[in-house]
């Protein structure tokens, strides 16, 4: 997911501590679905599951990522993806059938008692349907936080509502939050610190990225950034074949988008795309209010319905009043 500008964008990736966090942050939603149900899972790449077999790895990821938000003075607001433009339908079938074939080589995998194959697959076989969605904004909302939908991308409304100042920064992986005109990206804010990739664990630390610093660091306008991104391939389009961050940052900085994309891809026209990024389909029809957690009702969910642990759902609840001392939930609020 996302645009891959990692190479250009190393320089500007500041460590940021947690205790300079606290305040409203938005948070793309879809995409923190997609880090709980591709990390939460059994050596062997099964997902958390209940007894009927429903998948629960994103409600484990709410609870104890939530929790440990508020214990730290953080007010999530969670951002949901809306339709998808119709520019991304080719990226949304490619990532279908990849999903699909990774289901297929998982279950392969587990068959011949292959275990890291089967942890590969099933991570890349990770997918957010309506059910994941729908349970995941009741979870929030019986823990008294927020949700908005947005029309079009979850990250385009985030990065609309840092730049009103409703919220301080986004959180989220993706660095095409700041193609969309996030001002503020917060990236790595995980519980554990630790993150697998390419089967490895390794630590990772909060880091920000601020895009008045990215642009005035490598000299562009964010129309260029965009650029950039437009070469090497977005969501809403493929990119050049074998053009990268730093190879699509000197050809734009040396004004060549316009002949590069003629020449390679004499068919395509990357005005929608950069008018996709520079005016997204946002929405001010929303409420930014955080209730009293229904503690019963997170229990009755949690518990009763989806076969959590007790111990584990008062332990998470406990973190909410930790920052305080407080000793029940309601009066953290």
């Amino acid at each position: 997911m996302g645009v891959a500008l990692r190479d250009i964008l190393a320089d500007y990736k500041k460590p940021v501590t947690w205790d300079s966090l606290p305040g409203i942050a938005a948070v793309d939603a879809n995409n923190a679905l997609y880090q709980f149900l591709t990390i939460i899972r059994q050596p062997d790449g099964t997902p958390l599951m209940d007894r009927q077999g429903r998948v629960t790895s994103h409600l484990s990821g709410i609870l104890f990522r939530v929790s440990n938000f508020m214990e730290k003075g953080i007010k999530p607001v969670f951002v949901f993806d809306g339709k998808p433009a119709a520019l991304k339908q080719e990226t949304v079938n490619g990532r279908r059938k990849i999903r699909d074939e990774a289901g297929e080589k998982w279950k392969e995998a587990i068959e011949r008692g292959d275990e890291a194959e089967a942890y590969k697959q099933a991570r890349s076989s990770s997918r957010v349907d309506t059910t994941i969605i729908d349970t995941s904004k009741e979870l929030l909302r019986l823990m008294g936080l927020p949700t908005i939908q947005a029309p079009g991308e979850g990250e385009a409304q985030a990065a609309y509502m840092v730049g009103k100042g409703e919220a301080r920064y986004v959180v989220s992986q993706d660095y095409d939050t700041l193609l969309f005109g996030a001002p503020d990206l917060v990236r790595n804010l995980t519980v554990s610190g630790k993150r697998k990739i390419r089967g490895r664990q390794i630590t990772v630390n909060p880091e920000r990225l601020i895009l008045a610093d990215v642009l005035d660091g490598l000299k562009l306008t964010r129309e260029q950034l965009i650029e950039i991104g437009i070469l090497v391939g977005t969501d809403f389009n493929p990119g050049v074949e074998g053009i990268g961050a730093k190879t699509g940052l000197k050809i734009v900085q040396r004004g060549e988008f316009a002949a590069k994309v003629h020449e390679k891809l004499p068919d395509f026209d990357p005005s929608p795309v950069m008018d996709l990024f520079l005016h997204p389909e946002v929405t001010d029809e929303y409420t930014l209010a955080w209730g009293h957690p229904d503690i019963t009702g997170i229990r009755k969910m949690l518990c009763g319905e989806y076969d959590f642990s007790e111990e584990r759902v008062e332990k998470a609840m406990e973190n909410f009043c930790e920052k305080a001392g407080q000793k029940t939930l309601e009066s953290w609020f």
